[in-house]
Formats: structure tokens, C-alpha cells, sequence
């Protein structure tokens, strides 16, 4: 194995971990914008559905966690824009550069998070005032 092989190898190595940080965090920000959005918010589209039952009161349970989920979603996003956005195409010394995996899906992950945690910060902030 030549050096510039080995240099290639271990970019691309680089690129995969970078890639696979990314869709975890986007994976995390998805469960904790869903943690955070079911104490107060998914009961009520619960019931706006048609979705009914004791077992929806057991959700508000979940409502002194509620800061900690959004934290838990909010570092999660951020870290996950920030690998997904300031990635660098990992290149080798003899010029080959890896091949870019598809991050449409990251990408999706990460905004579908950030609307579930910007939802759950409107509701309580709104919630107030609407009642």
C-alpha cells in the first residue's frame, strides 16, 4: 500500500466519522424535539386528531423534563448544523478527495428538529396568553 493510499483511506475515514456524527445528531434532535413537544403540545394535537384516552394525561407527567429535553435538542441541533454546514471534503495528498454521502436526509433530520423545538419553545411561551 503506497502512502498516498493510506492518506486516502484515512480521509475518507475521516469524511464516514464526520457524516455518521452528523446523523446522529440529527437523529437526536428529532427524539428530543418529539420529548419535548409531549408534555404540552402533542396532547392537544392528540385530541384535535381525534386521539383520546386516560393514557394522554400521563403525557403532562413529562413536563418538569421539558427544559432538559429542549436542552438535550438544542445542543444536538447545534452540533449537527455545525458538522453538517462547516464540513470539509476530505482530500489526500495525491489530490483524490472523497466522495461527499448524500446529507439531504441529515439535513431534513436536523430542520425537522428545530421546528419540533421552536414549536415547543412557542407553545410555552404562548401558552399564557392564550389561556
Amino acid at each position: 500500500m503506497s502512502l498516498g493510499a493510506t492518506d486516502h483511506a484515512s480521509a475518507t475515514g475521516e469524511a464516514a466519522a464526520k457524516t455518521s456524527s452528523a446523523t446522529v445528531a440529527a437523529a437526536g434532535a428529532i427524539i428530543g424535539g418529539i420529548a419535548a413537544l409531549s408534555c404540552c403540545v402533542m396532547p392537544l394535537v392528540f385530541v384535535i386528531v381525534g386521539i383520546s384516552g386516560a393514557w394522554i394525561a400521563h403525557l403532562t407527567a413529562l413536563s418538569p423534563y421539558q427544559p432538559l429535553f429542549i436542552a438535550v435538542a438544542v445542543g444536538s441541533i447545534l452540533y449537527g448544523h455545525m458538522a453538517t454546514y462547516r464540513a470539509r471534503r476530505a482530500c489526500a495528498t495525491d489530490g483524490t478527495c472523497a466522495r461527499p454521502l448524500p446529507r439531504r436526509l441529515v439535513n431534513a433530520g436536523l430542520w425537522v428538529g428545530t421546528v419540533f423545538v421552536v414549536v415547543a419553545v412557542g407553545a410555552n411561551v404562548a401558552a399564557p396568553y392564550l389561556l
